[in-house]
């Protein structure tokens, strides 16, 4: 097991800086900030509702540290995404789970889209679904399309499995915004299993990830740009490729 003073080392690699684990919260958590700022207000709106069934239902995981709801690049994708549809109902699930340091917890997260996925299915087999994620959140979304559970992992309570096969066929797209690489993963957290997009998602998935982002990029140096991406327009070029796929 790696200490703290371990991580920060690991850390100073990728940023050139020496940071205190705690460094990586804060980091993650000044990109949502300096989004909210900017968009405004990001309290969850359209939450999806039994009846009547939406033409489209986006599940968004929101960044660490970001408060209960979408999270600002959730709202930005998502206000965008109903701009280029307004002929379209589209309702939104903010994924439950803390969005906290404690990376293990994301698998609550994994649980609650994975649930929505299927009640949606169920309750509504002609909506299409938009899944994704921003940070942490694309991590969990990353793992709800996963192929198979990696060999030797243990799974946390609530989660059985990969989703059923035929639930893929209902997820029109996956958009993914400053996903942790591999790189960055192991240093919050040494055994969480590698993030894979799952062979029956990844002809549908926009994975946006900023050069300079160094949770997504092992070559970024600059964090702020880990909050940029409403700002740069990849908000809104997600949500032309979801669109794409809708149509």
């Amino acid at each position: 097991m790696r200490g703290p003073f371990d991580v920060a080392r690991q850390l100073d690699v990728l940023t050139g800086r020496g940071h205190v684990v705690s460094d990586i919260g804060r980091w993650l958590a000044a990109g949502g900030l300096a989004v909210a700022i900017t968009s405004g207000a990001i309290a969850p709106a359209g939450l999806a509702s039994a009846e009547p069934c939406p033409d489209v239902q986006v599940i968004f995981a929101r960044g660490t540290f970001e408060a209960s709801g979408l999270g600002a690049v959730g709202h930005a994708f998502t206000d965008s995404l109903r701009a280029k549809l307004p002929e379209k109902t589209v309702e939104v699930h903010p994924v439950a789970y803390p969005a906290s340091l404690d990376f293990a917890t994301a698998a609550d997260g994994v649980v609650d889209a994975s649930q929505e996925i299927t009640n949606t299915v169920s309750r509504c087999p002609n909506t299409d679904i938009v899944l994704g994620g921003y940070s942490q959140g694309a991590a969990v979304a990353a793992y709800v399309t996963a192929d198979a559970v990696p060999e030797g992992y243990i799974l946390p309570p609530g989660i059985t499995g990969p989703m059923p096969a035929a639930a893929a066929e209902h997820v029109a797209a996956v958009a993914l915004f400053g996903k942790p690489s591999n790189e960055f993963l192991r240093m919050i957290h040494n055994s969480a299993p590698p993030l894979t997009v799952g062979s029956r998602y990844a002809g549908k998935t926009v994975d946006e990830c900023l050069p300079e982002d160094p949770v997504c990029s092992p070559a970024g140096r600059d964090r702020g740009a880990h909050g940029a991406y409403p700002s740069s327009g990849l908000t809104d070029r997600a949500a032309d490729y979801v669109v794409s796929k809708l149509m």
